[in-house]
């Protein structure tokens, strides 16, 4: 693929689309972007690890004394049934102005519209500093071999980045709307509740692990966490699953199984809430006479970039191509921003999320030229 100068998102975007990157895999969609960031004058390197692919890219010299950074991934979520889909999923189809496939939304037109912005750029503009690209292939999955690794590749090879900005979609319902400065932690944590089986007529023989789990769970999801604080909602505990894998209706199970998820504010960190849950587990240990086992996954602590000198220029830049006025917001899920907030500030801009990971994704094409406009005129802008 040969793109070279005013370089069309619309186009790339098809590219890296019709690389089926199913989380794992990578389909050559960093292929794509390595050549023609390469083809620009993008120093790039590989920072591999654990079978992903991760793509570093960085235009100017090493150490300058200004750097902008972007990040993304071009790995996707599975298709599920092709056969709902009215569109073909991987061939970036254009219908009436919009482009159907996966990925389109989240997020190879965030890659594609940042990559195309910098490439044009510095080409056009030489800035007096660098603009750094970072693109995981693991955002998707585990995400623990992706941005984390290319932070510990640029740890290793003294390469920073002095503000980043990650391309993910942060618009609910118009492009604009939305900026999002922070984010929620994120924990989930898994529960097996051991008794003693027995015969459902004879319960005074057994020791029945269910209402154990119902009392821990109900104590858990009745606790009103927080009311919430000055930039973000009130956390939020959700039970997701709960399981005995007992058809028996005569048969008291030995076991069970639950999993909660906690979607937590700045009053809370993993800690905390790992502590909260260990004294719950602890009564209802010692109450109902089980065992109860957990296993913690923290997936991101909650972190907020305040609003300053850097929302300030993204949503300059937004207002001014789209005549929308952003909203600086924390709400979602988690993104690589939890990583990036290690190491710089962190703002988070992109396109309409309302169809991402669902059957027939799509994009409008104009929000992605858009996209990359927006784009652009943060670069002039911070390289003024």
């Amino acid at each position: 693929m040969s793109l070279k100068s005013n370089v069309d998102p619309v186009e790339l975007t098809a590219a890296l689309v019709r690389c089926p990157s199913v989380t794992p895999a990578d389909a050559g969609a960093l292929d794509i972007l390595h050549e023609l960031l390469s083809d620009a004058g993008f120093a790039c390197a590989w920072a591999d690890r654990g079978g992903i692919r991760n793509l570093f890219a960085r235009w100017g010299s090493q150490g300058n004394t200004r750097s902008f950074g972007f990040n993304g991934h071009t790995d996707v979520v599975p298709i599920g049934d092709e056969a709902a889909w009215t569109m073909p999923p991987f061939r970036a189809e254009i219908k009436d102005g919009i482009m159907y496939g996966r990925g389109t939304t989240d997020m190879k037109s965030g890659v594609a519209a940042f990559a195309a912005a910098a490439i044009d750029y510095v080409q056009n503009t030489p800035p007096d500093g660098s603009v750094v690209i970072t693109i995981t292939g693991d955002e998707e999955g585990e995400s623990i071999d992706g941005t984390l690794a290319l932070l510990e590749y640029m740890e290793q090879n003294n390469e920073r980045m002095d503000v980043c900005l990650v391309g993910e979609p942060t618009c609910p319902n118009t492009m604009g709307e939305m900026i999002k400065i922070g984010r929620r932690g994120s924990m989930t944590v898994k529960f097996r509740v051991i008794g003693k089986q027995g015969h459902s007529a004879y319960p005074h023989r057994a020791n029945n692990p269910l209402p154990a789990m119902m009392r821990l769970m109900d104590r858990l999801a009745s606790r009103e966490l927080d009311a919430g604080t000055k930039h973000f909602d009130p956390s939020t505990l959700a039970v997701v699953t709960v399981d005995t894998g007992n058809p028996a209706t005569n048969v008291i199970p030995a076991e069970c199984s639950a999993a909660v998820n906690i979607r937590f504010n700045d009053e809370h960190s993993g800690a905390s809430l790992s502590a909260w849950i260990k004294e719950e587990v602890e009564a209802i240990r010692t109450g109902f006479g089980v065992q109860v086992e957990t296993h913690v996954k923290i997936s991101g602590e909650s972190f907020i970039t305040p609003p300053g000198d850097l929302s300030a220029m993204v949503s300059r830049a937004v207002q001014e191509v789209t005549g929308v006025t952003p909203e600086l917001s924390t709400t979602g899920g988690t993104s690589d921003a939890r990583f990036m907030k290690s190491h710089c500030p962190v703002v988070e801009f992109g396109l309409v999320g309302q169809s991402m990971h669902q059957v027939d994704e799509h994009v409008s094409v104009e929000h992605i030229v858009q996209l990359k406009e927006v784009y652009t005129r943060i670069l002039q802008d911070y390289f003024a």
